[in-house]
């Protein structure tokens, strides 16, 4: 590479194709010619120097960055951890027995009524089921454990035809985009119009609106995809690159289960809080017609405190994502900046390490941001199906989108940036779109049409394997209308399970768009089959290539 032999203060420009990479654009004329000096002309700021150094994979111990954050949210969740166990240490045990209390008027307070000292009772909620619910729930158990084991070779398997066989698979899904939903509309116009209970809960108007409407949305995933078809074919290389760049590094389907499962545990304790700080209160007497009725009054700070905890789940929860993002970019970019003969050792526990250690504070800050930014942005969506009436409104409304917008321009890439750099939230983000910018790279653009792809790909997936659900359920089993139920519900959690393996692959290709940008500003070629591909990448959405695939060798 030779990028040592180098002064890591030389500032290098690539813009242009004919410049030569060790000449930099801008050099020290060899004879410079002495100026006059005035006393009263003041000497020129020197550049900071910080940012001609050139941006590489930081292998090396890294500081703390944005220390703030993280004592923040170390002291939200020491709080509600805190008032959890005092909530339950204060709980009331006679929060279901209001009943039980009289009102004393010598004393003015509710008492125990003497019927009841020696009686205290629960209320169980029980179940009965019929025969043929019962089996429901048992096939429906079944059925979901099943699909989960079979979710993770189903997820290999998808990922090897990625790697090998991309342009093969995309080519053979592309046409199952429509045709499944359009079996499965007619399908379901048939099979309703066939059963009487379902015509007569649904007239035929109904039906056919539903089976136009069905269609209609079939024609614009139509229409999307014959907009795009300009990029099908760097789209197909593009996912072969991020499959081959998460099959070397297998170890993160490892990983990232093993954070969500954290995560779970994490929010065990903070929801049984929640559960005992509803018990906090007393039984106080309350007037209504003249007559006092003892009731149950929760303690003021209950309703704090589901705040606190609420939130600091919703953060946890953000944080967790952008830590799984960061821990995914840090391995994928050990990978990237590898040489071809030699893999990166515990790529993985670094990224980690990094993740919770050094850059913690920048996850926290990042998912902070992610956070508010859901809340309000539900908080509009909320306020626009309320359709309040007024002009002041309305504007309010954009710019709180604009800001969402910005946000969201702002926090593009920069995680992936701060895992391979290890620099704080607001530096990210800075030198991020600098580096792009400088390389005439979007810094909001790399390839939706990728994820719109891996999107149809898997839900073409799901709905084969519910269909043979399906199939074998009213084969084998005499559920009647729940084999139905059942089968929609094996959609869910194996759409839901590749969902998240797309979401990685996303991170990948993000990551590895990064890294080729950090590539191009040091004139450096890492990976080359990186190169060959992203360099047809557009550098806005309205902004088009030509794309020669056979110059791939594809």
């Amino acid at each position: 590479m030779g990028s040592s032999e180098e002064d890591p203060n030389k500032l290098v420009c690539f813009y242009e194709s004919s410049s030569s990479p060790s000449k930099p654009l801008l050099t020290k004329p060899t004879s410079p010619i002495p100026e006059p000096t005035t006393p009263s002309a003041a000497s020129p700021p020197e550049p900071d120097p910080t940012q001609f150094l050139q941006i590489t994979y930081n292998y090396g111990p890294r500081p703390f960055k944005d220390i703030p954050f993280i004592i923040l949210f170390i002291l939200f969740v020491i709080s509600t951890f805190g008032l959890g166990i005092f909530s339950i240490c204060n709980k009331n045990q006679n929060y279901n027995n209001a009943s039980s209390f009289i009102y004393n008027p010598s004393s003015g307070s509710c008492v125990k009524d003497s019927l009841f000292d020696n009686f205290d009772y629960w209320v169980f909620v029980g179940f009965s089921f019929s025969s043929s619910k019962s089996n429901f729930l048992k096939d429906l158990i079944w059925v979901l454990v099943i699909t989960l084991i079979l979710s993770v070779p189903i997820c290999f398997l998808l990922l090897l035809l990625l790697k090998h066989y991309t342009k093969q698979l995309v080519y053979v899904a592309l046409p199952f985009f429509v045709i499944v939903p359009t079996f499965i509309n007619v399908y379901w116009f048939v099979a309703c119009t066939v059963s009487s209970s379902c015509s007569d809960s649904l007239p035929l108007v109904y039906r056919i609106l539903v089976l136009v409407f069905v269609f209609l949305i079939i024609g614009v995933l139509v229409w999307i995809f014959v907009a795009n078809w300009h990029r099908i074919e760097l789209t197909v290389q593009i996912i072969g690159i991020a499959s081959d760049a998460l099959s070397k590094n297998l170890g993160l389907f490892v990983a990232l289960p093993f954070l969500t499962l954290g995560l779970v545990v994490y929010y065990a304790p903070i929801v049984v809080f929640l559960v005992f700080a509803r018990l906090n209160g007393k039984i106080v007497p309350k007037e209504s017609n003249g007559e006092y009725k003892c009731v149950w009054k929760q303690d003021s700070w209950v309703p704090a405190y589901f705040a606190l905890a609420i939130l600091t789940m919703l953060w946890s929860l953000t944080s967790m994502v952008e830590a799984k993002a960061y821990v995914i970019s840090g391995t994928i970019a050990q990978w990237y900046f590898s040489k071809e003969d030699t893999k990166p050792k515990r790529s993985i526990r670094s990224s980690l390490r990094n993740a919770f250690g050094p850059s913690s504070g920048t996850i926290c800050l990042s998912g902070l941001l992610i956070c508010i930014v859901r809340i309000v942005r539900a908080a509009v969506d909320s306020a626009r199906q309320e359709d309040v009436p007024g002009f002041v409104n309305l504007i309010l409304r954009c710019c709180v989108n604009a800001l969402l917008s910005a946000v969201d321009f702002l926090n593009k890439f920069t995680i992936n940036f701060a895992a391979i750099t290890g620099e704080a939230y607001c530096s990210s983000a800075r030198m991020t779109y600098e580096l792009l910018k400088r390389n005439l790279l979007s810094a909001v653009f790399v390839e939706t049409v990728s994820t719109r792809l891996l999107a149809g790909i898997i839900f073409v997936i799901s709905a084969v394997y519910t269909i043979a659900v399906c199939a074998i359920l009213k084969g084998v089993r005499d559920l009647g209308i729940y084999s139905y139920l059942v089968a929609a519900l094996a959609f869910v959690l194996l759409i839901f399970v590749l969902g998240y393996f797309v979401h990685v692959l996303d991170n990948v290709i993000e990551t590895v768009y990064v890294c080729y940008a950090i590539d191009r500003d040091r004139g450096e070629v890492y990976k080359p089959e990186v190169h060959e591909v992203y360099v047809h990448l557009p550098i806005s959405r309205n902004h088009r290539r030509t794309y020669a695939p056979a110059a791939l060798g594809v």
